[in-house]
């Protein structure tokens, strides 16, 4: 008779503990705040006012989405605090540019081109060609700059390479790699490059007046091998009169790209700083040739930090680059060190020695000669 006693007992101690957990479960708080819609009388729906149209809608669902709610939300957890903060402009001052301006001058062109029966027969007939060219300086006067720089916010450049300082490149960067006489690669903001096609060193252009002075660097924001938070320069040119890059001082000679194996892409980045007076840049100086790692170490921050009273950053282009096998040839070659690899490099495949008659196994001897990328690890 204890055993079925015993029993009972037990499973009256399950229920009641079952349900002191669910009554803990299902005790709710007071919100600290107004709930979304709470004002709204759900009794009766039909005497509510109607959207009737989705601009309406819309325009109302904007305006709420603006307003700041009581409750920690989701963009709030993930945003860091130094993020919310103010960034400081270290860049050239902005040009007195009048949007209002601007728009006049697009309408007035748009009125313009309406009234034009040729281009509007063009258009229909899919024969009207844009000038892209004029296209191209239109951008770059106006919105051109303020664009570069999302883009060297998102890929996480100013963070890199100014500690969270900003600037808006004004000046125009051209940079190119020669190829042969017929092709040259572009170096945009952002576009794939591989190492052999940046193995020698690029053509240079920007505007610049008479009588200014410049410097010129690029830099691998990601290639560092001993420590993240470092860099390695691969070209320092500074004094640079005018546009005239062989004319200035070459700090620290051209170096190819090298991504390592097994790293992805790298952030290669070009900056070009518009100085306020000439600088000694003796303790930057490199000897030619610079084949030392530890010699080409560097971070941008700290040189700008140096030289900060005498430069400012004025414009910017990067490309990002992966490993093709002209890097091996620089870390023999060039570095005279082994290269470093990252990946995982898969040994020969094993086919074990053939049975003339296989006891409860299967015949695989085809397998050696299979045509195919498929794993043949775990079949035997």
């Amino acid at each position: 008779m204890a055993a079925p006693v015993l029993n009972a007992v037990l499973r009256g101690v399950r229920r009641s503990r079952g349900f002191s957990t669910t009554a803990v479960l299902c005790k709710l708080g007071v919100p600290l705040g107004p709930m979304p819609n709470e004002d709204i009388d759900v009794s009766d729906l039909e005497a509510l006012e109607k959207y009737r149209v989705f601009t309406r809608y819309f325009k109302v669902a904007e305006k709420e989405s603006k307003k700041t709610p009581w409750w920690r939300t989701y963009k709030k957890c993930i945003t860091p605090e130094e993020d919310k903060e103010a960034k400081i402009d270290i860049g050239l001052p902005s040009l007195p540019v009048s949007h209002k301006k601007i728009q006049k001058e697009r309408m007035a062109i748009r009125k313009q081109n309406l009234s034009n029966a040729e281009l509007e027969k063009a258009s229909w007939l899919k024969t009207l060609q844009i000038p892209l060219d004029d296209v191209k300086a239109e951008w770059e006067r106006t919105s051109g700059p303020y664009h570069k720089q999302q883009l060297a916010e998102h890929y996480g450049l100013y963070r890199d390479l100014f500690d969270n300082a900003m600037f808006v490149p004004r000046v125009l960067l051209k940079v190119e790699y020669n190829q042969d006489e017929e092709y040259a690669m572009p170096i945009y903001y952002g576009n794939v490059v591989t190492p052999t096609e940046a193995f020698n060193p690029p053509e240079v252009s920007f505007e610049a007046d008479e009588g200014t002075l410049w410097t010129l660097l690029l830099t691998n924001l990601d290639g560092h091998l001993c420590d993240s938070n470092l860099e390695y320069v691969h070209w320092l040119v500074g004094n640079i009169p005018g546009n005239k890059i062989e004319a200035g001082q070459e700090i620290c000679h051209y170096f190819p790209a090298f991504p390592a194996r097994g790293t992805g892409y790298h952030r290669y980045v070009f900056l070009l700083f518009k100085q306020h007076q000439p600088i000694d840049f003796t303790e930057d100086v490199r000897p030619t040739p610079c084949h030392s790692l530890k010699m080409r170490t560097f971070r941008t921050f700290d040189f700008y930090k140096k030289h900060q009273s005498g430069m400012t950053p004025a414009g910017l282009v990067f490309f990002q680059c992966q490993w093709d096998d002209s890097v091996t040839k620089v870390f023999y070659q060039l570095l005279n060190m082994k290269e470093p690899v990252f990946d995982f490099v898969l040994p020969p495949r094993y086919h074990p020695p053939q049975k003339k008659f296989p006891h409860y196994q299967p015949l695989r001897y085809l397998d050696r000669y299979r045509d195919s990328d498929e794993p043949t690890y775990g079949i035997y």
